[in-house]
């Protein structure tokens, strides 16, 4: 790969060339619109999606760095977190921020805890948390920034948490203990109530990740599904992670952080009073806070009301269960575990799920590859009510195509110039190394493997998890670099 020089263009573009260039340069995205992607786009329609850019627009340009500057934003900054705490069981006592995404949020609650655990523990030099081996990796990148110690554990054979191996994890520098209500990869909500009553009988603070099903959970309770006990109702629940730009249908990106009380919030927020161009303070990571996603959360939460979440809720749940079934009907394939909203994980006991995955990608479908163990993920939300059919037929097919290699696809237009891109933006030192390993593995010279199956049996025979870890490392630096095929 060559890689060419960016600069300003000397004369600027008009703005029907620049809208053509963003409109061509979107061709191979993810067609969330179609209800094909199941993560990264959550949609509940165009009249909630018109209300959410609308208020953006409106406060496009306004900053929550100075809430005096702009009391518009304190409001409603200040109303949803108290609108969301209220949902969760801290009405009255809860306090909190928006932030602008989950790993902000997770970020702020464990340098909370960190920062409690300063205060109230000062002989622990070296804090530890201890968390299930489900739990987001947002929490692992706080270690690495605050210098907690991460201490995951083993779920037990349901995929929640394994309450008494946290347990015995738990020593005299641990300062906080995690749960999810669910977990990202099988949809499961761990014991909350058991990790809590643990936090409690050791002095020590909880946090319970709800970025998924914050939003979702309460409503799923009041339309009579059984949810586990997971939020502020729960003694011993310190913290709360929400996320509003999923199941809370807003605007990228918004998140809350919740504390059940402010004395438990002032661990998080940063001031500074010595600096010559006066005090500056910050609630969270973020200096400027972009008003337009404030103002958009508050203006969806107003918009939708219990009424409108419960709606939406009852439509993803039954769409949920469609889909649940016709994928249990489906020979060879299974649910894992009993999530209880409308997060799931597809495996096979008799197939290659990550070939079937590939079939899926040839139909247009963009579904996670996940591990430990090997499954589809899928976090069904309100615009898959018109495509669960479809969905389940391409399943299907895509099942046969799998087991029949006569019947695989090369791939639908979209998905072959997705895969294209992607190979391009891999960097000549990434694609070597893959290559001899690819070599090295399948006994050829067939390079780099063309489908994520092959890719994930060539990654799962590296020698060490550290391998795998500078190859992802390379490929990251390359979504930055510029090469001869991104005009």
């Amino acid at each position: 790969m060559t890689d060419k020089l960016i600069s300003l263009p000397k004369h600027g573009l008009s703005r029907p060339d620049i809208l053509a260039k963003m409109d061509a340069a979107r061709t191979h995205d993810v067609r969330w619109r179609q209800g094909q992607v199941f993560s990264l786009v959550f949609d509940a329609g165009d009249e909630v999606n018109d209300l959410a850019k609308a208020a953006y627009i409106t406060f496009f340009s306004e900053n929550g760095l100075n809430p005096t500057a702009f009391p518009s934003l304190r409001r409603f900054e200040t109303e949803v977190v108290a609108m969301v705490g209220a949902l969760l069981g801290g009405a009255g006592h809860s306090a909190g921020n928006m932030t602008t995404g989950g790993t902000e949020s997770i970020l702020m609650a464990v340098l909370a805890a960190r920062e409690w655990a300063r205060a109230e523990r000062p002989k622990i030099i070296h804090p530890e948390m201890v968390l299930p081996s489900s739990a987001h990796p947002a929490f692992d990148k706080a270690a690495h920034y605050f210098g907690v110690k991460a201490v995951r554990v083993p779920v037990d054979g349901d995929f929640r948490a394994d309450v008494e191996a946290m347990r015995r994890a738990v020593n005299l520098d641990t300062v906080l203990v995690v749960g999810s209500a669910p977990s990202y990869p099988q949809g499961a909500v761990d014991p909350i109530p058991e990790l809590a009553s643990l936090a409690q009988q050791r002095g020590i603070l909880c946090h319970v990740d709800a970025c998924v099903g914050g939003m979702m959970l309460p409503f799923v309770r009041r339309l009579g599904y059984p949810v586990p006990l997971f939020d502020f109702s729960v003694p011993g629940v310190t913290s709360l992670s929400v996320d509003l730009h999923k199941y809370g249908y807003a605007a990228k990106g918004a998140s809350v952080i919740l504390y059940r009380n402010a004395a438990l919030r002032r661990h998080q927020l940063f001031a500074t009073t010595d600096w010559p161009g006066g005090i500056y303070v910050s609630p969270t990571m973020t200096g400027t806070r972009p008003g337009g996603a404030i103002a958009a959360a508050w203006a969806v939460l107003n918009f939708l009301g219990e009424e409108g979440y419960l709606r939406i809720a009852r439509t993803v749940m039954q769409t949920t269960a469609r889909m649940r079934d016709g994928i249990n009907a489906l020979d060879g394939l299974r649910v894992l575990g009993q999530p209880p909203m409308s997060v799931l994980a597809i495996a096979s006991d008799k197939d290659n799920i990550y070939e079937i995955g590939d079939e899926m990608s040839a139909r247009g479908w963009h579904l996670d590859r996940q591990q430990f163990p090997p499954s589809l993920h899928l976090t069904v939300n309100y615009a898959h009510r018109t495509v669960a059919d479809r969905f389940l037929l391409d399943l299907a097919q895509s099942v046969l195509a799998a087991r029949q290699p006569s019947l695989r696809r090369s791939g639908n237009e979209f998905a072959v110039k997705a895969t294209r891109t992607a190979a391009r933006l891999l960097p000549d030192r990434l694609l070597s190394r893959m290559t001899g390993r690819a070599s090295a593995l399948f006994g050829g010279d067939e390079g780099l493997p063309q489908r994520s199956a092959a890719m994930y049996g060539m990654m799962g025979a590296l020698p060490n998890r550290g391998d795998l870890r500078e190859l992802v490392l390379d490929l990251l630096e390359s979504f930055t670099t510029v090469g001869e095929g991104d005009s």
